[in-house]
């Protein structure tokens, strides 16, 4: 998808994806780091939420509302559905507090009620926690969780032959729609001559820890 290339060219030039050595939450040391934080502006935040618009509406998944998990999710989920709104799509969105409200309004969640087919909107998958914790959230509300979008799949082995997302979909039956992949960073950085002296690195990487797309 050529809106994968602009995205992965984007994240660059944020220096919100890295090259270099990185020590991942797995102990492996990593040629190129994402931090999805560091889109921490105005601009690059509406322009993160377009290529997660973007990614939703080709995937063609069914969708009645969006949920992002606290922290990061909330401002995706919320960035999203406006880049939804302005591309003629406009959903109801939701997010949660890390802890209950005891006041005012009270409990833990915010924006609409969670009802019909709910698409979660999160940055990365690591170890599926924030994913499990969200569909049982969903579920809890008597809505159905019928996917997850999220901006980088590294399409590496988890803890056995599965990668994160894999294990998602596998143990929840859920789709994962990702604005990018590993793919993705390989085939840029073989177009890209001034980041092309990582690409050895990151295939040598990909070679030991990889899965299959």
């Amino acid at each position: 998808m050529d809106f994968s290339r602009d995205f992965i060219a984007f994240a660059c030039a944020k220096g919100v994806l890295r090259f270099g050595e990185f020590v991942t939450k797995a102990g492996r040391t990593s040629p190129y780091f994402f931090n999805a934080g560091l889109f921490d502006d105005g601009d690059s935040v509406a322009r993160l939420s377009d290529f997660y618009a973007r990614a939703i509406l080709k995937s063609g998944i069914g969708f009645d509302m969006l949920f992002g998990p606290a922290y990061k999710g909330i401002v995706l989920a919320t960035g999203t559905a406006m880049a939804l709104a302005g591309r003629g799509r406009s959903v109801p969105f939701c997010f949660n507090r890390k802890e209950a409200k005891d006041h005012g309004e009270g409990g833990s969640l915010i924006g609409a009620p969670l009802k019909g087919n709910v698409l979660i909107i999160d940055d990365v998958i690591s170890a599926g926690t924030s994913v499990r914790e969200s569909v049982e959230l969903i579920r809890a509300q008597g809505a159905t969780p019928c996917g997850v979008v999220i901006a980088l799949d590294r399409q590496e082995r988890g803890q056995g032959a599965l990668s994160a997302v894999q294990e998602v979909e596998k143990n929840y039956g859920l789709p994962v729609v990702a604005v990018a992949n590993l793919s993705d960073l390989l085939e840029f950085l073989r177009g890209s001559p001034d980041l092309a002296r990582n690409l050895s690195a990151v295939e040598a990487y990909r070679l030991q820890y990889g899965i299959l797309p």
